[in-house]
């Protein structure tokens, strides 16, 4: 039997405790091709899986069938949840023709249990959406190709346009209906704004003061079902947007509430699901991989997080330069205008994510950024600290179901290791929020699978779970919002949202809140001053007095906040950034460099030059902040630095300048490079930097510049080669370098020789293997498999060993089900990983290449099984398609027995 969620029974673990609860069971298979919850029994994780740190507990809030795969959750004043689901998430788009839900759930009675459960709205356009926020009466729902906004004028929590209630695309044109890489949620930040991101499907939409945004990128999938995306992304990618930037894959949007004055704050992300805003303003968010690079960053005003070509026309592995590991290449570490990924964890699928400043937990946990990372079955937990002009983040895992080891050293508690470790592996953490009582609630998508749009959970079973202090009893506010008292009282809620209906409260009440407002300025929790900083910046001409002008304020947050207040405010901030521009500390030099991108030259220069000159050689998140400033502004700033801070005999120029030259590239800074890169008294990374920056220069002075070092014997030859082909291609296409390459003796296309590589059909071996359940009976052993797995290593990395044909191995099988990584073992094609499709070339010498192909314009690149990679001149292809199966080789192929195969489930289960 499986154990269903029961709303009338509390199931906790605390320390020293472990309740008592059934174990789970393997998941039910819904039998109807109608979807029908009461049909199914649901599936639990058993709470006493989970790993808590010493005094907290995590507690059941609520299960199916009163929620159903929850994808994102947001929370109201009154303590209620409210649920977006995923019953029709991808290949099961038809479940609920109906349409997906947004759920609302209830505690009447305070036990600490949801006992309450209705819809709010259900319609057919409601298709697995991945955002839902709570704001006053405005319920904002994300649903591609909409951002949609319900107002619940009447207050009953059930939508009825009959009874006054309305429905408003606020903004259109988002692409990825049914998709992971989509629009997700809204979050408020202290300033007013609204905030949201989208997934590296992109999207093209105008914002309610009529500008238009085109932002798109390589990555181009057709719609899972019979839905259309609502532009072509090869006629916008690359295209600049209204404000006249550029932004390409994933991005951030900030803008009023009423759609108006929209910005693109942060791009070229892959997939981030979510952002936190703090109440100091800065903006946190993950992001996932694409091999094993999920990252957790701090995201910088304006940044360019790498994923794809500035262009949008490629992925990283058209770039890759040779040598570079995958967490350098996937997010373009070593470009200029790239930003510092941050903490780059390796493989996973994160989601959903909070920033806790104040509440229940205690002070321990203030300034705490909670990321949901279902792939490993966990969530982590960060406290992000200023360093330098950006922020350390060190990785903790707060709660978990999957540790790796028994946190030697730490204060965390709990936990059965004796049980299944499948059952380990289905915690899946799409979303957490901080509720108006203080507690964390997070809710679990629940199933065996997690990520490339699959799922294995047949009877979406979903929870919510409350973590808390032991004994914990919730208390939620009661708020009086027609009262200046309860506004205050939402201003300083725990809950993000909450916190947005005080701040409109108070704001428009205007110099009526002065007081109010700026009381809250001597409060000891800084994130709370940071709030009445931002919200008295917009209390009219008294308001920035009362709050402190930026450069008053003692403390460094307080200087930032201040600025950024004054920026948002729409004031004049042109006098404290020349100010704060010799400030000592770097972050508030950083955000008067960032808030230069688009002001004038004649505003911007000296304050950029005297930003310049604070840069240490070192910070890379400074370099780029000023580089950002300088946008646009490069050709005229270079001789004024190089003056002042480099010279004329680039040989001599310190580290520090050759950075801020490398950041600048500026066309008339090609021979100072090509100089520098030539000379054997610089240092080689010095001389490798300046042959990079040459490449990102697109003028024929720069394309014979590197011809010039591609021709010379020296360490830099094979790296200019290198450019000189990658950029044949692209950037420099116009400058039609195959001639100069081969006059030169660079590359001949017509001297390449072709080697035949043919990947055998997994399906073309008889396989001779027992079933998937049976070869699971077998009792595998780990040693052995780390023997059986060395056949692997033709197509996977694994420790660091063997080829990238196929995706990574390294700590993928912890949080896999036994069944799915047998699967994937034995019947490869059924299940490829994202960006690991296979392409055939077909030769006018008939002969076949199979593999990944690294560069898709010519020359082309192939790396085929074995890592054997070869450049392809496109004038020597008939043919090039994709394949419909896998590039992997199946069990049978490699010669593996049912035991082999145990054997290595066991070992990648370990690895």
């Amino acid at each position: 039997m499986t154990t269903r969620f029961s709303s009338h029974r509390l199931l906790t673990l605390s320390v020293g405790t472990v309740a008592a609860t059934a174990f789970l069971m393997p998941i039910l298979k819904a039998q109807d091709a109608t979807f029908d919850p009461a049909k199914v029994e649901a599936t639990q994780v058993p709470l006493d899986l989970f790993k808590v740190p010493e005094g907290l507990e995590i507690t059941l809030w609520a299960g199916s069938p009163d929620l159903l795969n929850p994808t994102n959750i947001d929370v109201d004043q009154d303590g209620r949840i409210w649920v977006a689901e995923g019953v029709r998430y991808r290949k099961h788009f038809d479940r609920r023709p109906e349409g997906d839900r947004i759920v609302v759930l209830e505690d009447t009675d305070g036990d600490g249990k949801a006992d309450s459960s209705h819809t709010f709205v259900q319609e057919p356009d409601l298709i697995a959406p991945l955002g839902v926020a709570v704001i006053g009466k405005r319920v904002v729902v994300s649903q591609p190709p909409n951002l949609i906004v319900y107002t619940d004028n009447d207050g009953d929590r059930v939508f009825d346009a009959a009874k006054g209630d309305t429905r408003e695309v606020l903004l259109t044109g988002f692409s990825g209906i049914n998709h992971d890489h989509s629009l997700h949620s809204v979050t408020t930040g202290p300033d007013g704004k609204w905030y949201f991101n989208s997934g590296n499907t992109g999207g093209m939409f105008t914002d309610k003061s009529g500008n238009t945004f085109r932002i798109y990128g390589p990555y181009r999938p057709k719609a899972i079902g019979p839905f259309e995306f609502p532009h072509d992304p090869d006629q916008y990618a690359g295209q600049a947007s209204d404000d006249g930037h550029t932004y390409v894959g994933g991005f951030t949007v900030r803008m009023n509430p009423d759609g108006t004055h929209a910005e693109i704050i942060g791009h070229n992300y892959r997939n981030s699901y979510e952002q936190s805003i703090t109440s100091l303003g800065d903006v946190f968010q993950n992001d996932n991989d694409d091999p094993p690079a999920c990252r957790v960053s701090w995201v910088m005003e304006y940044a360019n997080f790498g994923f794809a070509s500035n262009d949008g026309q490629r992925s990283w592995q058209a770039d890759r330069r040779p040598g570079q590991p995958t967490a350098i290449a996937e997010w373009r570490q070593e470009n200029p205008g790239i930003t510092p990924a941050g903490d780059v964890y390796g493989g996973g699928s994160p989601t959903g994510n909070t920033y806790y400043e104040n509440g229940a937990l205690g002070e321990k946990w203030e300034g705490t950024f909670f990321a949901c990372e279902p792939g490993r079955n966990t969530i982590f937990a960060y406290q992000p600290k200023p360093q330098g002009a950006g922020f350390s983040l060190e990785r903790t895992e707060f709660i978990t179901t999957n540790p790796e080891g028994e946190f030697a050293g730490s204060d965390f508690i709990g936990g059965n290791n004796s049980v299944n470790s499948e059952t380990k592996t289905l915690f899946r953490p799409s979303d957490i929020v901080v509720g108006p009582d203080g507690a964390l609630y997070v809710s679990d998508w629940i199933d065996p699978r997690v990520g490339g749009h699959q799922d294995l959970d047949d009877t979406c079973s979903g929870a919510i779970y409350r973590i808390a202090p032991k004994g914990f009893k919730s208390v939620v506010p009661k708020l009086n919002l027609a009262e200046t008292e309860g506004q205050i009282a939402a201003l300083k809620s725990p809950s993000v949202n909450i916190r947005n209906v005080g701040f409109e409260a108070l704001k428009a009440k205007g110099r009526a809140s002065l007081d109010a407002v700026a009381a809250l300025l001597d409060d000891s929790n800084p994130y709370i001053r940071g709030r009445a900083i931002f919200l008295l910046y917009q209390l009219g001409i008294s308001g920035p007095r009362k709050a402190g002008y930026p450069q008053a304020q003692a403390d460094p947050r307080m200087r930032i906040a201040a600025y950024r207040a004054m920026r948002r405010a729409g004031l004049d901030f042109t006098g404290p950034a020349i100010e704060l521009s010799h400030d000592e500390d770097p972050g508030v030099r950083r955000e008067v460099a960032l808030s230069m991108r688009d002001q004038s030259l004649d505003i911007a220069r000296d304050i950029l030059v005297d930003i310049a000159k604070g840069y240490d050689g070192e910070d890379r998140y400074y370099l780029e902040a000023f580089g950002t400033g300088a946008t646009g502004k490069e050709a005229e700033l270079y001789p004024l630095l190089k003056n002042a801070l480099g010279g004329d005999d680039s040989r001599r120029w310190s580290k520090a300048f050759g950075d801020i030259a490398w950041r600048l590239h500026p066309t008339q800074a090609v021979e100072d490079f090509l100089v520098r890169a030539s000379s054997e008294v610089v240092p080689l990374d010095q001389r490798e930097q300046a042959m990079d920056a040459i490449a990102f220069i697109d003028t024929q002075a720069a394309v014979d510049a590197l011809l010039t070092l591609a021709q010379l014997d020296g360490p830099l030859k094979a790296g200019a080669t290198w450019w000189l082909l990658n950029r044949s291609s692209n950037s420099w296409e116009p400058f039609d370098l195959m001639p100069a390459l081969k006059e030169r003796g660079i590359y001949d296309p017509e001297k390449v020789t072709l080697m035949e590589i043919i990947t055998p059909d997994p399906d073309s071996t008889p396989n001779n293997l027992p079933s998937i359940a049976d070869i699971l009976k077998l009792p595998g052993d780990a040693e052995r498999g780390k023997v059986a797995a060395a056949r692997c290593q033709l197509c996977h990395q694994i420790g660091g060993a063997g080829m990238e044909v196929g995706p990574t191995l390294d700590g993928w099988g912890r949080n896999q089900t036994s069944e799915v990584i047998a699967n994937s073992i034995v019947n490869p094609s059924t299940d490829i990983s994202h960006g690991y499709d296979g392409t055939e070339i077909k030769t006018k010498d008939d002969k076949t290449i199979h593999g990944l192909l690294i560069k898709d314009s010519d020359p082309f690149i192939i790396t085929s099984m074995g890592g054997v990679t070869q450049i392809v001149p496109g004038a020597k292809i008939k043919k090039r398609s994709k394949m419909d199966r896998s590039l992997m080789l199946s069990a049978a192929q490699l010669g593996l027995s049912a035991q082999d195969v145990a054997d290595l489930v066991a070992f990648l289960k370990a690895n």
